[in-house]
């Protein structure tokens, strides 16, 4: 269910955000810049849970003045800051889930991080840095990434090192088990405390050139889960691949 709502509301904001652009840049000199189109997005549970690990959303990765879209962060620059700008963000989260196969479990609902962040682009990469406050647990997280480019005949490929730190609230509220929980499920799940996670991240994404300013994207990502989450009783994997399939416009 929260998969469904999260999707729901990226599609409409996304969809809002393209129609508002396109209508204002009629009317003034700014300009949509970056890529539009839509995504295959597979993202597996690493709990027992409910729902779909594939899902169709409209993709973005642009810029309009000083508004930005960058696939699931959404936001406005503040000022300007060394390579880039101070910014203001929301993320769109999917790491709400309804467990299966665990009575006395409560549903996670989907985390709503926002807070700031920048996008330093320079001569020898670009950098991304996050920090949001979670409003549903308290807790926070921290997305940093760096991100370089080099071709390989007519295809661009993008090597991507970063990581998340979520503090103990944050893991807390989607794998940590309350005592109440735990004697709820007949004591058969053990209550669990979880503490601050650091997780390290790879990933390569391959951009296909195609006519009329069309590109194909296939994005693949590995995260490496810390042991504040893979001890809970909740979590059934070490790790976390995802990926995703885009079909993008260039607007340039």
């Amino acid at each position: 269910m929260s998969i469904k709502i999260a999707a729901t509301a990226l599609s409409l904001l996304l969809s809002s955000w393209v129609s508002a652009q396109t209508t204002r840049a009629s009317n003034d000199s700014t300009q949509l810049v970056g890529d539009v189109g839509l995504a295959l997005y597979r993202t597996p549970a690493i709990t027992r849970a409910s729902g779909d690990a594939n899902v169709l959303l409209p993709y973005a990765f642009a810029d309009y003045g000083s508004l930005f879209a960058r696939v699931d962060t959404f936001g406005v620059k503040l000022m300007p800051l060394g390579a880039g700008h101070l910014e203001l963000a929301a993320r769109v989260s999917f790491e709400g889930y309804k467990p299966l196969g665990t009575p006395g479990i409560q549903d996670r609902s989907t985390p709503l991080p926002v807070g700031l962040s920048t996008f330093q682009e320079t001569p020898y990469g670009a950098f991304f840095v996050y920090g949001f406050y979670d409003t549903n647990s308290g807790g926070t997280l921290l997305d940093a990434m760096y991100a370089a480019e080099f071709k390989l005949g007519s295809i661009h490929i993008y090597p991507q090192l970063g990581f998340e730190r979520r503090s103990d609230k944050y893991v807390q509220h989607l794998y940590g088990v309350s005592a109440q929980e735990s004697a709820a499920s007949g004591n058969t799940i053990a209550a669990y405390n979880a503490t601050n996670s650091i997780s390290p991240n790879l990933g390569f994404a391959f951009e296909y050139p195609l006519p009329n300013d069309y590109s194909l994207t296939l994005q693949v990502r590995k995260k490496w889960l810390d042991s504040s989450i893979t001890d809970s009783p909740l979590v059934n994997s070490k790790s976390q691949l995802s990926s995703f399939l885009s079909l993008t416009r260039s607007f340039k």
